[in-house]
């Protein structure tokens, strides 16, 4: 089979490597035709090195987490799922899986669920890390409510867009911070507020929320403790909680670190059947086109998803 994987660390190392072996069936797990797989910064980021080397995997690393396909075998004890399926889940070599930029990827039955039934695989491919995480943190971690205001800081991303849709569904006031140029495509999504990140000062025309998300980090973190209100929450997709902001501002910090599973996924599902979300696909790549994919999504601003289609 082909598969895009790496050698070695660095920013061009992308290889296409057209015979590899079919992953073998395991107890547990799933194998799965892939039709689509979304991109996500993790990727690259493993591409890079920026995650420590385990015994769970060595070189040659095959890349990618989230995908879709249809089902063309299944493992000792396995029982959601048989030949023919329609599924999406996570194939990360992180957790299980056998990488997802590839013609067919092993995953964990536990992080698979079926497809949304009116998601295409390309839609369904751009859902698993980026849905799941918004659910987390909204639903989970926030328990945002109705009448509760957020910031969502990077709104025009993937999991700025997953949750700017969600914070309305929930009926919650919804704020983000995003360039100029993606204020049409940010109402679209429900946004009701919209700050300009380079023209404007977001903490000085924002106070008294309920919580932020941060998928941006850095000094847009440590900003974002002022607008909250005493008693508030703010879950950081990159940073871990600031005591001393925390104590100064009487607020709770949480770090955010997405597992995908497939409750979660099988509920991601149901709101994108009901209308609730959508997903925006900014590009698609081929397969063979996987390290340009991968630069798209670490130097472009994403409007919503990049995904590689496979078959």
């Amino acid at each position: 089979m082909k598969a895009a994987q790496i050698n070695e660390y660095g920013t061009d190392v992308v290889v296409i490597s057209r015979n590899v072996n079919t992953p073998e069936i395991a107890s547990g797990k799933v194998l799965v035709k892939v039709h689509a797989a979304g991109v996500n910064p993790f990727d690259w980021k493993i591409r890079e090195g920026y995650v420590p080397p385990t015994d769970k995997f060595s070189f040659p690393i095959t890349l990618g987490g989230d995908f879709a396909g249809t089902v063309i075998d299944v493992g000792q004890g396995v029982t959601l799922y048989r030949t023919g399926d329609h599924v999406y889940g996570s194939g990360l070599i992180l957790s299980g899986g056998s990488g997802a930029f590839a013609e067919f990827v092993l995953a964990e039955e536990k992080l698979t669920a079926l497809k949304p039934e009116k998601a295409s695989y390309l839609e369904a491919a751009a859902l698993p890390l980026t849905g799941v995480s918004a659910w987390d943190v909204l639903f989970d971690k926030m328990k945002l409510h109705k009448g509760q205001k957020i910031l969502i800081h990077g709104g025009s991303g993937g999991i700025g867009s997953m949750a700017i849709q969600m914070a309305k569904y929930l009926g919650a006031h919804v704020a983000t911070t995003a360039r100029k140029d993606k204020s049409e495509y940010l109402k679209t999504l429900g946004a009701d507020e919209i700050i300009d990140y380079k023209d404007e000062v977001f903490e000085e025309k924002l106070e008294d929320f309920d919580a932020v998300f941060d998928t941006v980090g850095g000094d847009t973190y440590k900003r974002s403790f002022k607008a909250l209100k005493k008693g508030g929450i703010i879950v950081s997709m990159l940073e871990q909680p600031d005591h001393e902001l925390m104590d100064k501002y009487q607020v709770n910090a949480v770090g955010q670190s997405t597992r995908i599973n497939s409750h979660q996924l099988k509920k991601l599902a149901g709101l994108f059947d009901s209308g609730i979300i959508t997903v925006t696909i900014e590009r698609v790549f081929p397969l063979e086109e996987t390290g340009q994919a991968l630069e798209y999504q670490r130097t472009g601003s994403v409007k919503g998803k990049v995904v590689i289609e496979i078959a």
